[in-house]
């Protein structure tokens, strides 16, 4: 029998609720995809032909949360911000809606996020990361800041980034108030980073003419 475009995405919606109960109950490690497709009410082979790894499935599941927030972020921004409310609106409405995944977010981030860990072995991660640094690359071409961030700027945002996500899913403070001190502190020197960067390439610029 023909398995409908239909059927499949009922199961791939079926195995996503199934991983996301899982890990939020049992933890990232401790939830196998045996366990996983025992959830989902299908075979464990068949789990593998809608994700290749454990790491693949968690990252779809955080990569949809992080869209969701693109969404309300586009819908939240005015287009009045400075260049740092603009980062801050952006970082906080994705935060809000990874917060149901928190229990399990630094464990993810380890394992498909960092910058040590090969695109080959987490597409979906690569790509949430590109898309993420796309759009931040937008933000800082629309506030004049440099058409093309350099390697150095682009690259201090994304630790900068990780570092506020791996802090974020264990800040047991009142409404994470800390995250938000550390995010505002954190956006204004890579603010100023940027801003040098563009300065001296003017400079650098001005000097050969």
């Amino acid at each position: 029998m023909r398995v409908t475009r239909q059927t499949k995405e009922k199961t791939r919606q079926r195995i996503l609720k199934a991983a996301f109960d899982l890990f939020v109950g049992r933890g990232f490690y401790e939830t196998t995809t045996r366990d996983i497709a025992a959830k989902a009410r299908i075979a464990t082979g068949t789990l593998f032909n809608y994700f290749p790894t454990k790491e693949a499935l968690a990252m779809e599941i955080i990569a949809e949360a992080l869209e969701s927030g693109r969404d309300d972020y586009a819908k939240l921004r005015r287009g009045e911000e400075s260049l740092a409310e603009d980062l801050f609106l952006f970082i906080i409405t994705g935060l809000r809606k990874l917060e149901p995944h928190r229990t399990y977010l630094a464990s993810v981030v380890e394992t498909a996020l960092s910058p040590f860990t090969s695109s080959n072995n987490n597409r979906v991660g690569e790509q949430v990361r590109v898309d993420h640094l796309e759009q931040i690359a937008s933000l800082l071409a629309a506030h004049q800041v440099t058409d093309q961030p350099s390697f150095v700027v682009i690259h201090i945002y994304w630790a900068l980034y990780l570092g506020i996500l791996a802090f974020w899913s264990t800040d047991d403070s009142p409404n994470q108030e800390d995250t938000l001190v550390l995010l505002d502190h954190a956006l204004g020197l890579f603010v100023a980073s940027a801003t040098n960067s563009r300065s001296r390439l003017e400079a650098s610029h001005d000097g050969q003419h």
